[in-house]
């Protein structure tokens, strides 16, 4: 790595204000070898300043957003300077303000005009304790409730809707803040496509099986062998250009951007887990790394010196989560993905293909859990504590802002045994998670019932380590 490079790379990282990234000089198990600093830190800057989506709103617009809030929150916006709204609106839709300007978001390319086009950072860049990590899953994105209120100020101003406008309005974007349907956006998006990405005219439908999804947190990229929670996807820079299948993008545009993603991809898999920066009992840690090597180690792998992942499916029958998302794509949709361009028409493997008639979920490595709140493919289960204590977690919580709970490891939440009474404004009600609705349930993964209370306290501080 040249001076030059080594520069070009910190001046990057230091203009996000971000944690410092450790590079790896070899390949993990699995991944690609990273050997390119200066490709990483060009796949950074294409996720930070290009532009790959028709834009969503204009500055004017996400200006007066203030003027659709509820009360008290419109008053307190209506009286405050336009630096104190912007804030107000970043905090309301789990926007992350970016450093050099923070009137903009991390989550959105602004465009010489003051349009905003989303980026990939809209659910993968979120923030723990108040503090952005990159690659940490966005836990307070109000998808929906900011393309709801973008709608209703684009109606005051007599501007077009977007794709997204229009689109939400037939598709659900997400129905709790924090989580997105992104599952079934790629099922929608993918129905207007031949395999070589061409468009075809084909009716929308209407069978589709909404629900959302927590996001991943990045790092465990490179440890991955596929994508997604059933683990069918082919690991690869295409498939993450598979959400860009907006009808503005032809397969030439895919060709094009096609370098862009590999140093994007390149920047993903070289991130590392934020360490735990709270106190530790290091007796407990001894103990509890012993009882999750016994428990917890065939399914979410070893740790350390000799770290090991098993990428294991565990069957649906044997974790007992929710199951809406393995029931809601069918093999033959699967299959459509893989053998597609951004599959490599089906060269990717056996394995990959033998995948497409998923039997369960993935057990997630567990690097960096502690930031990685709320649990389960669904985000339903707020702290560590709660996963391992089945059978206390909460039927409906809701979380602060930007609080952190040391004692669970976790989201900072207010329990509830059900929604407040009285009619909720949708942006208020999309601030709750109700594990009663379909596809939330809370249940499942009940492993940890064969421990014991301290076995269970020793695991949860081991945890923090990881």
């Amino acid at each position: 790595m040249s001076g030059r490079e080594r520069r070009n790379l910190d001046v990057v990282m230091a203009r996000i204000g971000l944690v410092a990234v450790v590079f790896c000089t070899a390949a993990a198990a699995g991944a690609a070898a990273i050997d390119s600093p200066s490709v990483r830190a060009r796949g950074l800057d294409h996720l930070l300043s290009k532009v790959y989506l028709p834009a969503d709103f204009d500055q004017e617009v996400f200006d007066d957003l203030w003027t659709v809030w509820e009360e008290p929150l419109r008053s307190q916006a209506e009286g405050a300077p336009v630096g104190e709204r912007r804030r107000m609106a970043m905090e309301r839709y789990g926007l992350t303000p970016h450093p050099e300007d923070p009137s903009r978001s991390m989550q959105y390319v602004v465009d010489a005009e003051g349009r905003w086009v989303m980026n990939c950072l809209a659910c993968h860049q979120g923030q723990v304790r108040g503090t952005a990590i990159p690659g940490v899953p966005n836990s307070s994105y109000a998808l929906e409730t900011l393309t709801e209120e973008v709608r209703q100020v684009k109606v005051q101003q007599q501007k077009a809707f977007s794709h997204m406008d229009v689109g939400s309005l037939l598709l659900p974007l997400g129905t709790t803040n924090g989580t997105t349907n992104a599952v079934i956006f790629g099922v929608a998006l993918m129905r207007h496509r031949d395999p070589d990405l061409s468009i075809v005219q084909r009716p929308p439908r209407f069978d589709l099986v909404h629900h959302d999804m927590d996001a991943p947190a990045w790092w465990h990229y490179r440890r991955r062998k596929t994508l997604y929670a059933d683990g069918f996807a082919p690991k690869g820079h295409r498939i993450l250009m598979q959400f860009l299948l907006v009808k503005e993008n032809g397969p030439e545009k895919f060709h094009e951007w096609e370098d862009d993603f590999r140093a994007i991809e390149e920047w993903i898999a070289a991130l590392e887990p934020p360490k735990w920066t709270g106190p530790l009992d290091h007796s407990l840690v001894d103990r509890g790394a012993g009882v999750f090597a016994e428990h917890c180690a065939s399914c979410h792998g070893t740790y350390g010196a000799d770290a090991s992942y098993p990428d294991r499916v565990v069957p649906i029958e044997e974790v007992g989560t929710d199951r809406v998302r393995l029931d809601s794509l069918t093999a033959k949709e699967r299959s459509e993905l893989t053998a597609s361009w951004f599959g490599h028409f089906g060269e990717d493997g056996q394995e990959i293909r033998d995948r497409a008639a998923s039997i369960g979920y993935v057990a997630p490595p567990l690097d960096g859990v502690w930031a990685t709140a709320p649990y389960f493919h669904n985000g339903s289960v707020p702290t560590l504590w709660h996963v391992l204590h089945p059978a206390d977690r909460p039927t409906v919580w809701r979380r602060t802002p930007t609080g952190y709970d040391d004692t669970r490891v976790g989201l900072e939440v207010e329990e509830l045994a059900d929604l407040p009474p009285g009619r909720l404004w949708s942006s208020d009600r999309r601030t709750f998670f109700d594990t009663r609705k379909p596809g939330k349930s809370a249940a499942g993964h009940d492993f940890p019932d064969a421990l014991t209370e301290d076995e269970k306290t020793a695991v949860l501080e081991y945890l923090k380590t990881l």
